[in-house]
């Protein structure tokens, strides 16, 4: 009889685990290739070479120990991408501090939930991104802080917060700037910070991310130097960086994927950061890669698509390219072909994952066949497992069936800091992190992602996955971007919404032009019933589109709230 194998795989590794602390990596990097470049902020025109940098790291590390911090104290990061977010990653890391990543576009209700979840006790901040004025928010959060004498704030809705360092050159109220911050470090030898980097291990928590949550308050996922270290480390392996690479961050700090896939990605292997700017401007990235000859670029689909329309494109040299990562969404081929050919990235990789989990769980491979690399999200990452489990039962489904993701191994997080509650439901009593993705496995291993399991839309008793009616929706032509979402329904329980974007040259089309575009290709209980066409969709700032704000304007609209 013939046996159906089981969803489930675990990454075979050449190479063993790092069983060290982030500070004792970069320590260890430094001597390895101390002129090799580390750094290179364009934009704040900084070019250090590891021997800089890691003396850099170190000033702020003593000045983070003069001014009190202890390990497992938090330090809060706000800010878009710059030099300091850098310094400040590795200082922290250096004294046992836990850096806590603050999204840069975050206003005033969502600073104060996340200082005091975390218990922030010192903030390194920016003066201001976009149209963030974070100097002001600040001020309205904390008034205490016009009268309060440096490093001694003491308010009432932040009442962890003591220290705030405001990386701009001039002097505001009640805070240290960058350079008078570093000043503190005179008071502490460099025997007092090894002796602290001595007591540090390996699998102590070192960061807390805010997963974006498309539902209720972010929660705060705490990981260790051991997951994030490592992570960085496997991502770059797959990559095959050395110490001769150099690679372009235009992708935000604040996230795992400029901090754990960048910069420890570059820091385990002697390669170059390179920062374009504070946010992402295609220019700015395409001037970055060829003046720095660039051999690696990271990105989100939307990134490479802004890139890759830029007017002056073919007047940039992007032979130096060979690399690179592609992440946070699917990628569609037509992009994965010109990014292949038109930036030269033939070796350019898929990677899926979560900030639970460091990211990265799986991984495509430059040496995967075409098909596998626009199609699936690659193979289990080095010393990781992955399973696709029955949403219902828990049990594994057979290769082929559609279930949900779970990944095990050096990579899952601690805990969600403080909520236990939320921590037992994420990840079970076998270790096991749910991610929430609905998946299928091939009999290579390859993972397809087929939606969320809060997207799944359940029309009369037939479960239906937007994803698969998207991808149908990608082959009509005038359809730049398309989302697909469940409404409630009275006959039916729930109905299907496409929010549809037009190419800009596209000639107009209908609601029953696409109604009848899907018949009798798709189910009949696949094509959606309702339409609304619009030039943009409700984002994150990270680029994802969120669907329950989509869902909550078209109830809104369509005059269900009931």
């Amino acid at each position: 009889m013939s046996m159906t194998l089981p969803s489930y795989t675990s990454g075979i590794a050449d190479k063993p685990l790092l069983g060290m602390t982030i500070g004792d990596m970069l320590d260890r990097t430094a001597q390895q290739y101390p002129d090799n470049d580390a750094l290179v902020c364009l934009h704040q025109d900084i070019r250090w070479t590891y021997k800089t940098f890691v003396e850099k790291v170190n000033e702020a590390a003593r000045a983070f120990l003069a001014v009190g911090v202890k390990k497992g104290d938090r330090v809060g990061i706000w800010s878009p991408n710059r030099y300091e977010w850098t310094v400040t990653q590795f200082a922290t890391a250096k004294v046992g501090a836990i850096l806590v990543n603050i999204n840069p576009s975050y206003g005033v209700h969502e600073l104060q939930y996340a200082l005091n979840l975390a218990g922030i006790s010192v903030l390194v901040t920016a003066d201001s991104f976009k149209a963030s004025n974070y100097r002001e928010m600040l001020y309205q959060l904390a008034p205490e802080l016009k009268q309060s004498e440096a490093g001694k704030l003491n308010a009432e809705d932040a009442p962890d917060l003591r220290a705030i360092i405001n990386v701009h050159d001039n002097k505001h109220d009640g805070m240290w700037t960058w350079q008078e911050f570093l000043g503190f470090a005179d008071q502490v030898s460099a025997a007092d910070l090894e002796k602290r980097q001595s007591t540090l291990q390996f699998d102590d928590p070192i960061n807390i991310q805010f997963t974006s949550g498309t539902t209720g308050n972010p929660k705060g996922a705490t990981l260790t130097h051991h997951n994030i270290l490592n992570n960085g480390y496997f991502v770059g392996e797959s990559q095959r960086l050395t110490e001769n690479d150099r690679l372009v961050i235009p992708v935000p700090l604040y996230h795992c994927f400029g901090m754990v896939m960048g910069n420890l990605g570059c820091i385990t292997h002697g390669s170059a950061m390179i920062y374009p700017g504070e946010g992402f401007d295609p220019k700015a990235v395409l001037q970055a890669v060829h003046q720095e000859k660039a051999t690696a670029l990271y990105g989100v689909p939307t990134m490479f698509i802004a890139e890759l329309a830029e007017p002056d494109f073919e007047s940039y040299d992007l032979s130096t390219l060979r690399t690179g990562i592609m992440a946070g969404s699917i990628c569609p081929a037509e992009v994965m072909k010109k990014v292949n050919s038109k930036m030269n990235m033939k070796e350019v990789q898929i990677a899926y994952g979560m900030t639970e989990t460091s990211p990265v769980s799986t991984q495509t491979s430059s040496l995967d066949p075409f098909e596998k690399q626009v199609t699936t999200v690659g193979r289990t990452q080095p010393h990781l497992e992955t399973k696709i489990v029955d949403p219902g039962n828990g049990n594994v489904v057979p290769r082929g069936e559609i279930g949900e993701l779970c990944t095990r191994g050096y990579s899952v997080m601690l805990k969600y800091w403080n909520n236990e509650e939320k921590t037992r439901e994420a990840i079970d009593e076998n270790g096991w992190m749910h991610t929430g993705d609905l998946a299928t496995m091939d009999d290579e291993g390859y993972v397809q992602i087929v939606g969320r399991i809060k997207d799944m839309v359940i029309r009369g008793g037939e479960n239906i996955y937007p994803k698969e009616i998207e991808e149908f929706f990608y082959t009509h032509p005038a359809i730049e971007e398309v989302q697909v979402t469940g409404i409630p329904d009275d006959k039916y329980g729930e109905e299907l919404i496409a929010w549809v974007k037009f190419r800009p040259d596209a000639e107009p089309v209908s609601a029953d032009d696409l109604q009848a575009f899907c018949k009798g290709k798709i189910a009949h209980f696949k094509i959606p019933r309702n339409y609304k066409f619009v030039d943009e969709f409700p984002m994150t700032v990270t680029g994802k589109i969120q669907k329950f704000k989509m869902r909550e304007v078209s109830i809104e609209e369509l005059g269900l709230k009931k």
